[in-house]
């Protein structure tokens, strides 16, 4: 019996699914071994797109050069990452202090959990249950400020290469706007909006928070402010997060009331949902047009390759392959897909749009 033939048609398609599944593969290995190189330059990227429309400014209003201006706007930033940094250190302190009071909290509460789960009925050795928290507070609290100071050092390294990359990209970028009809020109608006709105956004429940906590009396409110606007820029998730974030500190200190704690859990929260649900879609609009599974998808994804950073980054990120990912008709179905629309959804004169347009990095 002669074998059917098979179509080239068909064959050609799995041939391309399978070196896209390849390529995807070693994409991924890519960019998490290479993830001390990348992350820089990628957080540079985007600060060149939220800090241009700043040199702009002072370049027309004030009439200043480009290398005066895009000095003064990478001064700028050094102060506000050496802000962060003096704010993580207060933390740090802070925290030092607060750590053997907290340690024998936390013991009193356990012991007393532990005294009134019948335990030996059962079978279980209550001293094996203790000894995770019979280590002396000193030493636990070595190991803590260790890694801790070991993350700023990390964080302040870093930092200093991201300015040196947001310097160089500020003055190789041109000095004017991308075409909007251009794929740069897309990508420019869709994530300058996202950043700025998120920044904004951000920066103002984190202040918000900080005041609200500093009333109650938290210890450590600012540790929590400044947590609270990073957790901002994690999709979906971080506002959660960043609102269950003061609840160990309102369980386990003393000096803290009930309706003082109901406060500084209820207040917070109306702050990030009126903010996160209601003002910050109304100023956003549609600006990434994923769909909320391919955000969730995109945090576990990218906070695999790239951990925190990652998470940070996953939105934009991911909007922006969606928008390259238009542009080919052969990918235009994933695209549709990340948005979560249909194929037939695409219009022709999208996927046709002109790849061309200035980059970053180009004069």
């Amino acid at each position: 019996m002669n074998e059917p033939a098979i179509n080239p048609s068909i064959e050609t398609r799995v041939q391309t699914v399978c070196l896209l599944i390849l390529s995807t593969v070693a994409l991924a290995f890519a960019i998490y071994w290479l993830q001390a190189a990348l992350i820089p330059v990628v957080l540079a990227l985007f600060l060149t797109i939220l800090f241009n429309p700043l040199v702009s400014v002072q370049m027309r209003k004030l009439r200043l050069p480009r290398v005066v201006a895009v000095a003064s706007t990478v001064l700028l930033g050094f102060f506000v990452m050496a802000g962060l940094s003096l704010v993580i250190s207060i933390a740090i302190n802070q925290f030092a202090g607060y750590m053997t009071t907290y340690q024998a909290q936390v013991e009193k509460v356990y012991n007393d959990i532990m005294e009134a789960l019948p335990l030996e009925k059962v079978g279980v050795d209550r001293s094996k249950l203790m000894s995770p928290l019979s280590a002396s507070p000193e030493g636990q609290l070595g190991d803590l400020l260790f890694g801790a100071l070991r993350s700023v050092f990390n964080i302040a390294s870093q930092a200093m290469l991201v300015l040196i990359f947001l310097f160089f990209l500020l003055l190789g970028k041109s000095r004017d706007q991308p075409d909007a009809n251009t794929t740069w020109g897309e990508i420019d608006s869709h994530v300058k909006r996202y950043l700025i709105v998120k920044t904004l956004i951000s920066v103002v429940v984190g202040i918000v928070v900080w005041a609200i906590l500093a009333v109650v009396g938290v210890p450590l409110a600012l540790t929590f402010g400044l947590l609270v606007f990073l957790f901002n820029f994690v999709p979906n998730i971080g506002s959660i997060i960043a609102t269950l974030l003061p609840l160990p500190i309102l369980l386990v200190d003393p000096s803290i009331t009930t309706g003082g704690a109901i406060v500084a859990m209820v207040l917070p929260s109306i702050v990030q949902f009126v903010l996160g649900n209601l003002v910050e879609p109304r100023l956003m609009g549609d600006s990434l047009d994923l769909h909320p599974a391919t955000i969730l998808f995109a945090l576990i994804f990218w906070g695999a390759m790239w951990g925190v950073v990652g998470m940070l980054l996953a939105a934009p990120i991911t909007a922006i392959m969606r928008i390259l990912l238009e542009k080919l008709e052969i990918t235009a179905p994933i695209a549709a897909l990340l948005a979560g629309r249909r194929k037939e959804d695409v219009a022709p004169a999208t996927i046709a749009a002109p790849l061309s347009g200035p980059a970053p990095g180009t004069p």
